[in-house]
């Protein structure tokens, strides 16, 4: 850690293989990267909203203010972005009783409950951050052996596999022409990334999305194939309004059902500051105290104001690793950016008239590189899979991962991912002790 809080942050030639955290791209450049991270995180951070009955502009503006928090609590040292959670909509859907459709009557009870899981995730934070700084690093030491590259590379996998079904039901859409139009959004990105350099190469999510769109355009509004593109809210909506914000409203009992996803939210905050540290060779566990506060705080102020409780966004990594360009100041432009498109229902409304064969195939891409970034931290950390030690751990991990294994205790239910990387944690700890290898 240098002695300054903020990096000195060194304006690198964008030609470089790799923008480091602590690099910065020429300021045009760096706002490019910052729309195509908020273009990534935004189908997630307004669906979960919407599956709550929350409002999804204030979803999108707490993301950005969210980010901003992060951003201050590690000092610029962490690239990352927080969006919505979808560990929350279990909870929140049984404290509320909300059946879809429009605006969510109980939300007050359901922000009061998400605060309350902010400010334990905070005080998990808090412990992690004076236990590293009692014990120079002591935390991370603990959780090296906790989590070593075996674990840490099949979590990181799994998060990218749990999303799969979500990405694949995405892309096949509800009919022949949603699914070949998923593949073409694929294609498009490929082609992107193969087939061009530069700039437009490190773009390659948005330009890919971009071409994906307009070929989807012209087969359906101008040829009539499939389901035209309707502006319709685009052309109704205001360019500038505010988002509907909301107090919220404690209940112990809400509060005790909902207080237990700071868990998952360790888990999943964890997994991607490991995905993050392997992808950059920089050591981040130093900072995984201040992670958590940041996250946990952004959490409790976006409830506080009508918003869903937030997490650092796996989306947002797998751009990461395509473009191997993980300057935080990208994150501060996204950030920015996602504040202002918070009060602007025009653009808002634009954005969701991207069609859903074409974001599911960008979604499968987009979750199958947070997949491979899993394995590639297996290849640079060489991990032996003649240990039948690490085998087994990997098996059973991505396994969990992948089909969702969920248990449920009471009302509380922890996720695929929750359970795949606490697994992988507690089996690894367990077969530890022998080493073996491979029987032929």
């Amino acid at each position: 850690m240098s002695g300054s809080y903020f990096p000195r942050w060194r304006l690198a030639d964008p030609a470089q293989s790799v923008i480091g955290p602590e690099d910065r791209l020429p300021w045009p450049q760096t706002a490019a990267m910052g729309v195509q991270h908020v273009v990534a995180m935004f189908g997630s951070t307004v669906l979960a909203p919407l599956l709550m009955g929350f409002d999804p502009n204030v979803a999108i503006l707490m993301s950005g203010v969210g980010t901003l928090l992060f951003f201050l609590f590690v000092g610029g040292r962490v690239p990352s972005y927080l969006g919505s959670s979808f560990a929350f909509i279990g909870g929140v859907i049984a404290v509320t009783g909300y059946a879809g459709g429009g605006p969510n009557p109980n939300i007050a009870v359901a922000l009061g409950a998400i605060i309350a899981c902010g400010l334990v995730y905070t005080l998990i934070g808090l412990l992690v951050w004076w236990y590293n700084s009692k014990t120079r690093g002591g935390a991370s030491i603990l959780i090296e052996k906790l989590m070593p590259p075996v674990v840490t590379g099949a979590v990181v996998a799994v998060i990218g596999l749990n999303l799969a079904p979500i990405a694949a039901k995405g892309a096949m859409g509800g009919s022949t022409f949603d699914a070949l139009m998923a593949l073409a959004t694929m294609l498009c990105v490929g082609g992107v990334a193969v087939w061009t350099g530069g700039m437009v190469q490190r773009l390659l999510i948005l330009v890919g999305l971009f071409l994906a769109c307009v070929l989807y355009f012209l087969l359906t509004n101008v040829a009539g194939l499939g389901t035209p593109i309707d502006f319709t809210l685009v052309s109704q909506a205001a360019w500038i309004g505010l988002p509907t914000f909301h107090a919220p409203e404690f209940q112990w009992t809400a509060m005790g059902l909902i207080a237990p996803v700071a868990v998952i939210l360790v888990a999943e905050n964890l997994g991607h500051i490991k995905a993050v540290s392997a992808m950059t060779g920089k050591d981040l566990d130093s900072y995984m105290g201040r992670a958590f506060v940041g996250d946990g705080v952004a959490t409790m102020i976006s409830g506080s104001v009508g918003g869903t409780g937030v997490t650092t966004y796996a989306e947002n990594i797998g751009v990461m690793a395509v473009t191997r360009i993980y300057s935080t100041l990208v994150f501060v432009v996204a950030a920015l950016f996602a504040c202002v498109l918070g009060f602007s229902p025009k653009f808002g409304a634009l954005i969701q008239t991207i069609p859903g064969p074409v974001l599911g195939g960008v979604s499968v891409v987009v979750f199958g590189l947070i997949a491979v970034a899993g394995a590639r931290i297996w290849v640079v950390n060489k991990v032996d899979f003649s240990d039948n030690r690490n085998l087994i751990v990997a098996a059973v991990t991505l396994v969990m991962g992948a089909g969702d294994f969920s248990l449920s205790i009471g009302n509380f239910t922890l996720n695929g991912i929750g359970t795949a990387t606490f697994g992988a944690i507690i089996l690894y700890a367990l077969l530890r002790s022998r080493k073996t290898a491979v029987q032929p």
